[in-house]
């Protein structure tokens, strides 16, 4: 795919190698780092409500291929399909006392280091979104995927869950298009301060629509009109 080819600045496979092995010297080195974080974290989350630490979730990948994501639990077990479904909120119901300190500062997605030393992932890139939303992309839409998904991106430290659908595609093609060893190195840089600020986890009504393409949340909305009126 023509995304690819930008990699580290470098044409080709150059350009892959080069940020894998980025990926997994500083992943590496993160997840020693962080690893009696990730110890503490674990425990907090079992301590808090029943369930598993992890959460781990089917997510496309690169070139639409689907993987497991690896997170940190933070609604009550089981409630996936709960509520709102796939769509979650500030305010959702299902989001634990630990999660909701989780999300705010987005500890949640520290075991995704997992996923770059599998290769799943990388450090940086668009992030990736649930499978179920992959039939209503438009071949405009589908171009994100055309680079490995990350723990953090342009989109994400550009605004995050602030942008439309439109704008959070138009952000990953950015970077799609322009992606190089010296974008990702700024983009982590300027990562510290979003996890500072933590003010870019939901919009500000509240939500994380951003993460739900315009097609799939037509087809939502018709459904609860429809709903209404029956």
């Amino acid at each position: 795919m023509s995304g690819l080819s930008g990699l580290s600045g470098l044409p080709g496979k150059r350009g892959k190698r080069g940020k894998r092995a980025f990926d997994l010297l500083a992943g590496g080195a993160l997840l020693l780092l962080a690893g009696p974080l990730l110890a503490a974290l674990a425990v907090a989350v079992r301590l808090d409500s029943r369930g598993p630490a992890w959460f781990r979730q089917r997510r496309v990948g690169l070139g639409g291929r689907p993987f497991t994501i690896i997170k940190f639990r933070t609604m009550r077990h089981g409630s996936t399909y709960l509520g709102t479904g796939l769509e979650t909120s500030r305010d959702d119901f299902r989001i634990t006392r630990v999660g909701r300190f989780l999300r705010n500062l987005r500890l949640d997605e520290l075991p995704q280091l997992i996923n770059v030393l599998q290769g799943s992932m990388s450090l940086v890139g668009p992030r990736p979104l649930l499978p179920e939303f992959l039939p209503y992309y438009s071949s405009r839409d589908r171009r994100r995927l055309e680079v490995p998904p990350g723990m953090t991106g342009w989109q994400q430290v550009s605004g995050a869950a602030r942008h439309s659908w439109r704008e959070r595609v138009d952000l990953d093609i950015w970077y799609v298009d322009h992606h190089s060893l010296g974008l990702d190195l700024r983009i982590l840089w300027l990562t510290v301060g979003v996890l500072l600020r933590a003010d870019t986890v939901y919009a500000p009504d509240g939500s994380q629509r951003s993460g739900v393409p315009d097609a799939y949340a037509e087809l939502q909305r018709h459904g609860a009109s429809e709903s209404e009126e029956s």
